[in-house]
């Protein structure tokens, strides 16, 4: 009669646990220290070498100042009140002779406090008018943290790094509003074409039944 193999696994503990041999721990820590140390370095040298940012990062809040029109709505929306805003109102000519003359605001102050800013990006979103976008700029340490409120000459240079929008998907669905003033140019073309195709009234100045005579 012949014996059985003898089996090689580990011995199991009476709690079911298996046994490993002393040192294996170690091995396994030297073996992935090893591994580590004949890769290559992926460490980035900065302020030398420059970060690859990913196109939506949010860095600082640039401003677009032709497009504001104070109407306060990103600083009443602000849930940490970092926006700070003052303007006065101007009176301006009418428009033509006879009509009335019309007040508007003009933005005396635009600064925002990145010592409070959370970067929720709530004042983007409900900016109205496009004033407001994500720059990627990181690189506006301070020592001074009252220096971080940034007026809006900083904020308007932030906003020419600001990155292009993404290009249009070529299968999206075409927006309802281009749709629509699509479809009233091709009725108002239809409507010119068929009244330059119609032909031109009959004259009706001569008596052609002989009546009157």
């Amino acid at each position: 009669m012949s014996l059985p193999p003898p089996d090689h696994r580990p011995a199991a503990t009476s709690s079911g646990r298996t046994r490993s041999f002393p040192g294996s721990g170690l091995a396994k820590g030297l073996a992935v220290t090893l591994r580590t140390m004949t890769r290559k370095s992926v460490t980035a040298q900065y302020p030398d070498v420059q970060p690859d940012l990913p196109p939506r990062t949010r860095g600082v809040i640039g401003l677009f100042e032709e497009n504001c029109t104070v109407c306060m709505l990103c600083a009443r929306e602000c849930p940490d009140w970092c926006i700070y805003i003052d303007s006065h109102k101007e009176t301006m000519p009418p428009a033509a002779p006879g009509g009335r003359e019309r007040s508007r605001n003009v933005l005396d102050r635009f600064a925002i406090d990145f010592a409070l800013c959370m970067y929720c990006g709530i004042c983007i979103e409900v900016c109205p008018f496009d004033a407001l976008f994500w720059s990627p700029e990181f690189e506006y340490a301070e020592t001074d943290i009252r220096d971080l409120t940034h007026e809006r000459d900083k904020l308007r240079e932030w906003m020419w790094t600001v990155p292009e929008p993404p290009a249009l998907d070529p299968a999206a669905e075409e927006p309802k509003e281009i749709a629509a003033a699509q479809k009233a140019a091709d009725k108002l073309a239809a409507q010119q074409a068929a009244a330059a195709a119609a032909p031109p009234p009959a004259d009706n100045a001569t008596d052609t039944t002989g009546e009157g005579t």
